[in-house]
């Protein structure tokens, strides 16, 4: 059955605003969701949805009934996937990020790495989150600041993806991490990587649906704990994440849109955890806690 995309052109930052919304319209389902540039000159970003041609119908009413509401001047349009792998070719011709002493890279640009630099290379097939997003670049960049500010004995990745920020972590220092989604196929990508970047010990890689699952008191308190999300379950789970940091650990949130930044950092604010630094980036932010 063929697969489609369903999706609206825009800006950058509105297109942000979309994959926030879908996200909330789509909930826990398991549907790929995307935000992708066109034309960076002329700041033309589209954001997707991938699905099934048998999905299509439903998708689309509730898309539409979503966008009449927030966004009623967005037209939502269709395209047919061609039978390729579209992730990695999409992914074939993006350069390398840098984030602070961090390059994120794929095989083809091994010779773009720097002396000082401290590489991880992520293969294109494997998209869970690649370090071309705002969100994962500004954790990277936090990464480097908390580790080089702090002494961290245990860190935790939530909902991993790719492994890159977990590998980030035990790359630049040598601690225990856990890194955890509630897709087992986002963990097998993210073992793949941990091997393709020399990382053979130290890292506990579990799939855990939520916080009920062992991995977390079997590794926990965590001294860092990292969760580039979204906004919404961010600010549903803060009870439960603080109760797994250790008593002075510290929390690097994402993929959050500047415009919700007060509502995260009220939920955390609550829980007794104190504002430390905001990164900007392309109209999301990355913010550093600290328990009291």
């Amino acid at each position: 059955m063929s697969e489609i995309r369903l999706f609206v052109t825009t800006t950058e930052v509105q297109a942000g605003e979309v994959l926030d919304l879908l996200s909330e319209v789509f909930g826990e389902e398991d549907v790929a969701i995307a935000t992708t540039e066109v034309d960076e000159k002329r700041d033309i970003w589209e954001a997707s949805v991938y699905l099934l041609e048998s999905e299509e119908d439903d998708a689309r009413s509730r898309i539409e009934d979503a966008l009449k509401i927030a966004y009623p001047q967005l037209v939502l349009e269709r395209e047919v996937i061609p039978d390729e792998d579209w992730i990695a070719k999409s992914l074939e011709g993006l350069k390398p990020v840098r984030a602070g002493r961090f390059i994120v890279h794929g095989s083809h640009d091994r010779d773009k790495v720097r002396v000082n630099d401290i590489a991880i290379e992520i293969e294109a097939g494997q998209a869970f989150g690649t370090g071309h997003h705002g969100t994962t670049a500004g954790c990277l960049e936090m990464i480097e600041q908390v580790l080089r500010a702090r002494t961290i004995r245990n860190a935790l990745d939530l909902g991993t993806g790719s492994g890159v920020l977990a590998i980030a972590v035990a790359k630049m220092r040598p601690v225990p991490v856990l890194a955890t989604d509630i897709d087992p196929i986002a963990i097998k990508v993210a073992k793949e990587n941990a091997r393709l970047n020399g990382i053979v010990s130290g890292m506990a890689l579990e799939t855990a649906p939520g916080f009920h699952s062992d991995a977390f008191r079997k590794h926990g308190p965590f001294d860092l704990i990292i969760a580039n999300i979204l906004a919404r379950p961010l600010i549903k789970m803060a009870p439960q994440l603080v109760t797994h940091l250790a008593p002075g650990g510290t929390v690097i949130l994402s993929g959050i849109l500047a415009s919700q930044r007060w509502k995260v950092l009220s939920a955390y604010n609550g829980m007794h955890l104190s504002h430390v630094r905001t990164i900007w980036r392309n109209g999301w932010v990355t913010i550093h806690l600290r328990k009291d």
